[in-house]
């Protein structure tokens, strides 16, 4: 009797050991089939981005217009162009102290992996434009691909396109209020700028021209 009341408690704490290893085992199974469930269907999914998430891995950065940014210093570029003419060099001078009378706006003007550069040029005395530029980098080096010379022009960029403001004046304007205005749009097409569109306006002289009315 006393070796079947000895057995006992041996079997019971064999019976626990093995319900213990069975059920460990069971949740490992769990916790793997879950990871690789998961990890599957995340990775395609979320495609490359889950690659950089991996140790030690880093994903290429994807081309950006923001990744080709080249700040240029737009006042050297305009003295060293021998495309811009001497009346416009002559005009490059210091307004007040040390400020230039130029403005570059940098975008995506001709397809180009490094940004270009538009510097528009104007007069100290009365800031009247006098000449727009486009300039493209080319393995490294900046070249003149645009220019637009005489008063008053003005430039800015709109997308991807180039748009050139010109104002006509009469006799007897002031700088403040010309007669008309004309918009030119270009595109770059074929390795250069190409005329897409144009259109004028022709501000109202109503008041001006108006004869006055006979007496009764």
């Amino acid at each position: 009797m006393r070796g079947l009341t000895e057995a006992g408690p041996d079997r019971a704490r064999g019976s626990t050991q093995a319900v213990i290893t069975v059920g460990a085992v069971l949740a490992a199974l769990a916790l793997l089939v879950a990871a690789c469930g998961k990890g599957g269907t995340g990775a395609r999914d979320e495609g490359p981005a889950h690659a950089s998430a991996v140790a030690g891995a880093v994903a290429p950065p994807s081309p950006s217009p923001s990744g080709g940014f080249r700040r240029v210093d737009a006042v050297s570029l305009i003295k060293q162009d021998p495309k811009v003419s001497p009346a416009v060099k002559r005009e490059l001078q210091p307004c007040s102290g040390d400020g230039y009378p130029v403005k570059a706006t940098y975008g995506y003007l001709t397809g180009g992996s490094v940004n270009d550069v538009l510097v528009n040029v104007w007069s100290c005395g009365d800031e009247v434009g006098i000449g727009v530029y486009v300039y493209r980098n080319v393995e490294g080096t900046y070249e003149n691909v645009f220019k637009a010379e005489g008063s008053p022009v003005y430039s800015d960029i709109d997308g991807t396109k180039l748009a050139v403001t010109k104002q006509v004046y009469e006799t007897d304007d002031p700088v403040s209020n010309p007669s008309r205005e004309i918009v030119i749009t270009y595109s770059w097409k074929a390795g250069r700028f190409t005329e897409v569109d144009s259109h004028e306006t022709d501000y109202s002289r109503a008041g001006n021209d108006t004869e006055p009315s006979p007496d009764n």
